[in-house]
């Protein structure tokens, strides 16, 4: 419980304790599970630094609580957000949609199909420009899961194996210093932060996190790396190999 100190002898540090339990009491609010590389742990981490930095604008003249939990509540709308509103197909929120509670699968009233496909301008302009993201951000999507895995093929294939060697030959095809950054983001799963933190990353936009600008371009050249090994060779049947 706070105490009438001055202001200046009430730190973030003073708080920790209060201000993790508030963050504690919406464990049983996140949803997102389908975000394999980001639990409510790592939610809980990426809050607490938040309101750390923010430290500076709480009026300590006024009750610390409602201040901590306005910003825990918002910080909730942006990781979804960011992780998966900003990338979701657009039909979840469509009149035309039939398969919101229904057990329809993706059922459309608008396409010649029946089906959520890109004869929807809608759908179309989404799988052209968000579904890659999406894809990327959801291992599996959380909305009509079983229907999604229907149509996967049944192949033998192991993923696990696959994805060692895919990460081995952009072992090979990066220089030491964009490896670490790669190995990092996608073998560690460091978030942007830590990764720019750790390579001295920094920026002079405003607003802008440190190393924003480095991160993304890295990104899109991994991505790019990672097609063209992906169309030249085939991950899938050579024996794995040691990537650390």
């Amino acid at each position: 419980m706070l105490t009438k100190v001055a202001k200046e002898t009430i730190s973030y540090i003073d708080q920790h304790d209060a201000i993790s339990q508030e963050i504690e009491k919406r464990r049983p609010k996140w949803f997102l599970g389908s975000l394999s590389w980001m639990d409510f742990d790592d939610v809980k981490q990426i809050i607490s630094a938040h309101i750390a930095n923010k430290w500076s604008q709480w009026d300590q003249k006024r009750p610390l609580l409602p201040w901590v939990n306005k910003i825990i509540s918002n910080q909730f709308k942006n990781i979804l957000r960011n992780n998966y509103s900003n990338f979701v197909r657009p039909c979840l929120n469509c009149p035309f949609n039939l398969s919101a509670g229904s057990g329809a699968g993706d059922a459309c009233s608008f396409t010649q199909s029946k089906e959520q496909d890109s004869s929807c301008p809608l759908f179309a302009k989404w799988e052209k420009t968000k579904k890659t993201a999406y894809d990327i951000k959801m291992a599996v999507s959380m909305e009509s899961k079983a229907t999604e895995v229907q149509k996967i093929s049944d192949g033998a294939c192991d993923i696990i194996d696959a994805t060692s060697r895919l990460h081995a030959e952009m072992k090979k095809a990066l220089g030491e210093r964009h490896y670490k950054v790669y190995k990092m983001l996608f073998i560690d799963f460091k978030s942007e932060a830590e990764v720019a933190e750790e390579m001295g990353y920094k920026t002079s936009e405003k607003g802008r996190a440190a190393g924003y600008k480095q991160i993304k371009n890295l990104k899109k050249q991994f991505k790019d790396k990672a097609k063209k090994i992906l169309k030249t060779q085939d991950v899938f049947i050579n024996e794995p190999k040691d990537i650390y």
